[in-house]
């Protein structure tokens, strides 16, 4: 009996096109700000030839980089402080046991899945109520409260996959526990430190809602000074910046995914 004859393969598939639909939609918009940020005119829906001026023009602007500098801070402060209470966090949570365990880790992980708007106004409401001025610092208190669940996640994933008769060996080797974690369980947890520091500092310096909510007279964040300025219609300067914020961005995306990688081999070849 003779079977029916095979369909031929089509050389693209439905999912295929779907994919490459998607990738479209999120990535063409970035080549065509690219495309843009080195456009000689200064409306930004017509070309007017080839030129560098504008990231000439806001490596010369002094507002621009005042908000840098402030963003800055406040990315450095927060990440450092983080990078200590979570680490902290995540490995008191690991090791021992305590009445409302349970409900404290919960708590802690909260910023993030609560949205930004929420976290901002509960942040703003809590300092009114507390009669706390706004200023640079008070930004920086907020970004700790979603840095530091960021860090102590990624730390936390690193702990769940570290043998623990490690420390252990170094206890029954004569170290006090400070000894054992500084020199047997911290130096396994670096890589998970710093790769959630890499990405508490993306996130800190991407912020709009909380540094708004937040900031006091005279603070004023970069993507307070973006957002102030593209109200008013996107300006071939802010392409320009747009460019250099998302290379930065991926820049340390990608470094933080390879040291999160260089750790898993380490880890399984041991």
């Amino acid at each position: 009996m003779n079977s029916a004859p095979a369909k031929p393969k089509l050389p693209f598939s439905w999912q295929g096109m779907l994919t490459a639909l998607m990738y479209a939609f999120m990535y063409v918009p970035i080549l065509v700000l690219g495309f843009y940020s080195f456009n000689d005119s200064r409306f930004s829906s017509t070309w007017g030839g080839f030129s560098l001026r504008w990231y000439d023009s806001l490596f010369n602007d002094g507002r621009i980089l005042s908000a840098l500098g402030d963003s800055l801070k406040v990315a450095l402060i927060a990440v450092g402080l983080s990078a200590i209470l979570g680490t902290m966090m995540a490995v008191g949570l690991a090791k021992y046991s305590f009445p409302g365990k349970g409900l404290y880790l919960g708590i802690s992980y909260l910023p993030l899945i609560v949205p930004d708007i929420a976290v901002a106004v509960a942040t703003l409401v809590f300092l009114a109520s507390v009669s706390v001025p706004l200023s640079l610092w008070t930004i920086i208190a907020a970004h700790i409260v979603f840095c530091l669940a960021y860090i102590a996640v990624v730390v936390s994933t690193r702990l769940a996959g570290l043998n623990p008769s490690l420390e252990e060996a170094a206890l029954d080797l004569g170290a006090n526990p400070f000894q054992a974690f500084m020199k047997v369980l911290l130096p396994e947890l670096t890589p998970a430190i710093l790769s959630g520091c890499l990405l508490a500092f993306v996130l800190s310096m991407d912020d709009l809602l909380i540094s708004s909510f937040t900031a006091g007279g005279g603070a004023n964040t970069l993507p307070m000074e973006i957002f102030s300025r593209v109200r008013t219609g996107v300006k071939p300067d802010i392409n320009a910046l747009s460019v250099l914020l998302i290379l930065f961005s991926g820049a340390l995306a990608f470094l933080s995914e390879y040291i999160r990688f260089k750790s898993a081999q380490r880890q399984l070849g041991q």
